[in-house]
This record gives C-alpha cells, structure tokens and sequence, in this order.
C-alpha cells in the first residue's frame, strides 16, 4: 500500500471514530429522550440514509448483488442475519442508553478492553497466533480487568456486553462471509420494525408528551450513523489489517473524554486499571508497527 493510500485510510479511520464519539455526546444530552426512542431514530435515519448512498456507488451496488446472490444459492445463510441484526442492535442500543444513564465510563472501558477479547477471539476462532508483544498485552490487560473487579466487585455488565459481545458478532459476521456496509444495512433492515415500535411508543410518538427540542440531535446520530460506518468500513479496506486495528484504539479515548465532559468522575485507583489497559494497547501499538510496516513498504 502507497503511502498516500495508509494516509488517507488513516484519516478516514480518525473521522469514524470521531463521528462515534460525537454521537456517544449528543445521546448524553438529550435529556427527556428514553434510551430505545433514540434507538429507534438511529436504525431508521442510518437506514435511510445507506439506502441513498448504497445505491449510488458501485462498490454499494456490487455488495448488494453478491448479498442476494449468496442467499439465492445458500437460503440458510439469510437466517444469520437474524442472530447478526439482534447482537448489534443491542450494541446500538446500549451505545444510546449508557450516557443517559451515567454509563458511559462503563460502556468507554468495554472499548478499551475490545482489541484485546478480539485478540482472544481470533486466536479462538480463526487460530491467529499470538506473538510475544500480544501475549504481553493479554497479560497487562488481565492486571487492568483484575483490578477493575476487585474495586468494582465485578466489571459492569455494560463493559461485559461491549468487550464479549462485539467479538461474537464480529466472528458470526466473518464465518459468514458478510463483512460489508451492504450486510450491515441488511441487519438495519431485520432492526427496523422494532425502530419504529420504539419511535411510536417513544414520548415523542403521536399522542407523546416529551419535550419538543431533541429532534436535531436524534436526527444527527441517525444521518452520522450511517457515515460513521460508511467512514469506519472504507478505512478497513484502505488499511492494511494490522495499522486498521492500531487507529480502533483511538474510539475509546474519545469515549473516555465524553464519559469525563458528561459529568461522570474517574479517582485516583483508576490509574491501576487504566494504566494496565494503556500498557497493553501499547504493546498492540508496538506490534502493529510490527506487522503493518512490510505493508506500508509495498
């Protein structure tokens, strides 16, 4: 890959996660709204706006057809998306209600512990070797969560549902051959019933009585959804796998400081969780750089 090609990758790796941090803000702050209204919004404005943009491209179009065509030959592999479209929607969902339910800290660290439960489950699932510098990590990692649930008396169960339950999805998604926008559009699609359910029986729904500002900002985190996953998708195609794992450390940072900037309190004993965590992302880092830099050269 040229490097004018890793630079633009990278660039649009950041933008994601900026786009993701931006509206892991705006749900913080739409006081009035419930958790599964938001939700809802989420699923129909992605939707629609994959569904102007989709169609326009044609990579968008290519990913489409090889969707329907697969299923045509193979008619089993539709029903994964059924277990596909539930274990992301309660991703969604959570990523919406955590910042209005003083979560968010939780829902932060469960990214910061996702690289390393992937590391896990691809050594797991798809028999990915561990090196030396990402055995080190697992281990600080283990220091970090130890720690975590001994002051805590256990992780939070949102922290569980990031770290364990994105991993799941992800590995259902790739046994499947759908890793695509296209796929992800089709999983919104199996979501959308129940985002509307959850719009109608919102407290802005017909006959609501919930505030009328908000609008904007469930309007927002519908529309960035989708370009967040649009920026978030390209990034993996542009980069190779290794430097495309390295910027997935940047999201939960930018999490860590929404938590902060929404009122939420880290003490002083969090530096003997978080500073193991930090330690193994930078043996990831340093392995990344490891792997990515033969890459970079080609």
């Amino acid at each position: 890959m040229s490097t004018r090609g890793a630079g633009r990758g990278t660039a649009v790796s950041i933008g994601a996660s900026a786009l993701f941090a931006i509206i892991f803000l705006v749900a913080g702050l739409l006081s009035g709204w419930g958790a599964g209204e938001i939700f809802g919004w989420r699923v129909v404005l992605t939707l629609a706006t994959l569904a102007l943009v989709l169609p326009l491209t044609v990579w968008g179009r290519e990913e489409i057809r090889t969707i329907l065509r697969r299923i045509r030959r193979r008619p089993t592999l539709g029903l994964l998306g059924i277990p596909a479209a539930g274990l992301v929607g309660v991703q969604l969902w959570l990523f919406m209600w955590a910042p209005l339910n003083n979560m968010a800290l939780s829902v932060s660290f469960g990214y910061f512990l996702l690289p390393l439960t992937m590391v896990l489950a691809g050594g797991l699932f798809f028999r990915d070797r561990l090196s030396l510098l990402r055995k080190l990590a697992v281990a600080a990692a283990a220091v970090g969560v130890l720690h975590e649930s001994l002051a805590a008396g256990g992780l939070a169960w949102p922290t569980l549902v990031v770290c364990l339950g994105y991993p799941v999805y992800f590995v259902l998604r790739r046994k499947a051959g759908f890793d695509t926008l296209g796929a992800f559009a089709a999983e919104l699609v199996v979501l959308l019933p129940l985002g509307v359910l959850l719009i109608l029986a919102g407290p802005h729904g017909p006959g609501g009585s919930g505030p009328a500002s908000g609008y904007w900002g469930a309007g927002a985190i519908g529309v960035l959804g989708a370009f967040a996953m649009l920026l978030y998708l390209l990034a993996s195609k542009w980069l190779p796998l290794s430097l495309f794992g390295l910027l997935g450390y940047v999201e939960p940072v930018l999490l860590l400081g929404v938590s902060l900037l929404l009122g939420e309190v880290l003490g002083w004993s969090a530096m003997l969780t978080y500073g193991p965590i930090l330690l193994a992302l930078i043996f990831l880092a340093a392995d990344g750089r490891r792997t990515a830099s033969p890459d970079l050269l080609n």
